[in-house]
């Protein structure tokens, strides 16, 4: 099985992303977070925000709504750029995009030479065959990704509007309101989390491409000035990319790519993509984008609202330049799970499959059992330890089975510890405590534990 195949196997079976809506027959592009899933997402979200707004003394944070008036849309392109240039097989009617069906015999297009010049590509997609059934294949098509919705009771007069494609203009529209509320000035930052949804015609890839999901983003304003706002462009590039190495993502697994004078999204002056390598194909995780100040000129020019700002100490007045930081939560949890699964075989011809993730992310930072689940004394001592071990750390109980199956079973849930106890416990007040990675154990004192994994999750 390739990378995608087996971690969509063990996170159904573990209990961290099942498919959406699936005892009716399922909702292509649709997941569902279960018990192990929620907290990783939210541990990611946690240290996401706690890296870009708690430490951080020039970025703040916003909740924007997920439903707008439908002039953003208008006005920051994507009713008019928001779309994907498709193929449909006349054989067999499937839609796909031109650069997902390259074959040997022909290079795909990209999509901006779809846009540019359906003419140029023409003789290009008659060699390309459908990869599904072989049949022949259209011209390509555009086809919009916003997802449309109506708001208003009586049919008829309901106010078409969209889901938002991206978390982004939330931050735009609110510009002004975040000067005026707070005392932060540019250079600053605005970072936001949020669901965001996209028609996606050919959703795949497990959970990478999908048409619900969630984004991680930092809008960061500053002096409409090249040179300076340059700087913050790579000073953000970095910034990022240091983020998810430090957790624990392998520095092999990933590089920056940028972004061709053509490929470049209609706002944007410049654009790196940090690149995951899954099975040796690397796939996009964050863009880092310069975009000038498309977003703020186009909402002042739509909205006829003063969107710039004026610098008390130079008796400037500008509209700023952005840059960006998107990624997306769902696929850096994804690849997370990719990064820290091994498969290792042990001693004996033993083997276990393992989540090594950074125990900042970990769902549960520790495992309890009783030794033996039909021995009163054991099980009162480990409820007591456990009852006390929740009320600081995200911890799970487990009595099934034998305690190797436990471990087992924890290695695969990506816990990193895991604590035992056993009968020398109730007469010593100390307990096993087993390391996921290393597989190495060691007694510490029941009095102690905290304090031991405050230390080892630091």
């Amino acid at each position: 099985m390739d990378s995608f195949e087996k971690i969509a196997s063990l996170a159904k079976r573990r209990g961290f992303i099942y498919p959406g809506s699936e005892i009716y027959g399922g909702l292509a592009g649709t997941w569902d977070y279960g018990p192990l899933g929620v907290e990783l997402k939210r541990n990611l979200k946690n240290e996401f925000w706690r890296s870009m707004v708690q430490l951080r003394d020039d970025v703040v944070g916003i909740d924007a709504a997920i439903v707008m008036s439908p002039k953003v849309w208008e006005a920051s392109g994507h009713l008019e750029s928001f779309a994907d240039p498709l193929v449909e097989c006349k054989k067999c009617h499937h839609r796909f995009r031109p650069d997902e069906i390259a074959n040997s015999k022909s290079e795909a297009p990209n999509p901006k030479q779809i846009r540019n010049s359906k003419s140029e590509i023409k003789n290009k997609n008659e060699e390309l065959r459908c990869p599904e059934c072989g049949g022949e294949l259209t011209e390509p098509k555009q086809f919009n990704l916003m997802v449309e919705t109506y708001l208003g009771v009586v049919e008829g007069e309901k106010l078409k509007t969209y889901l938002r494609g991206e978390i982004t203009q939330g931050v735009h529209v609110n510009f002004k309101n975040v000067l005026s509320s707070t005392r932060v000035k540019p250079p600053f930052g605005v970072a936001q989390i949020g669901k965001a949804f996209r028609n996606e015609i050919t959703p795949g890839g497990f959970t990478f491409r999908s048409r619900e999901f969630e984004q991680m983003e930092l809008q960061f304003y500053t002096k409409p000035d090249e040179e300076e706002s340059m700087k913050w462009f790579e000073y953000w590039k970095e910034e990022r990319l240091t983020w998810y190495l430090s957790l624990g993502v392998k520095k092999e697994n990933l590089h920056f790519k940028e972004h061709a004078k053509d490929e470049l999204a209609h706002y944007a002056r410049a654009a790196f993509d940090i690149e995951y390598r899954v099975d040796g194909v690397w796939k996009e995780m964050e863009g880092i984008h310069h975009r000038g100040d498309w977003d703020v000129k186009r909402h002042q020019e739509s909205s006829k609202e003063d969107m710039t700002y004026f610098d008390e100490e130079t008796k400037e007045r500008y509209l700023p330049y952005i840059v960006e930081t998107s990624g997306g939560v769902d696929r850096a949890a994804l690849f997370l799970l990719i990064d820290a699964y091994e498969e290792e075989k042990l001693e004996g011809g033993d083997e276990r499959t393992v989540l090594k993730l950074h125990p900042k992310l970990a769902p549960y930072k520790a495992a309890v059992f009783p030794l033996l689940a039909n021995k009163p004394d054991l099980v009162k001592l480990a409820k007591t330890i456990y009852d006390d071990l929740k009320r600081e750390f995200m911890v799970t109980w487990d009595d099934r089975g034998n305690i190797g199956k436990r471990y087992r079973a924890q290695d695969e849930a990506g816990t990193p510890f895991c604590v035992t106890v056993d009968f020398d416990s109730l007469e010593k007040h100390d307990v096993t405590v087993r390391d996921r990675d290393s597989m190495k154990q060691d007694r510490v004192s029941i009095k102690e534990l905290k304090s031991y994994f405050s230390k080892k999750l630091e």
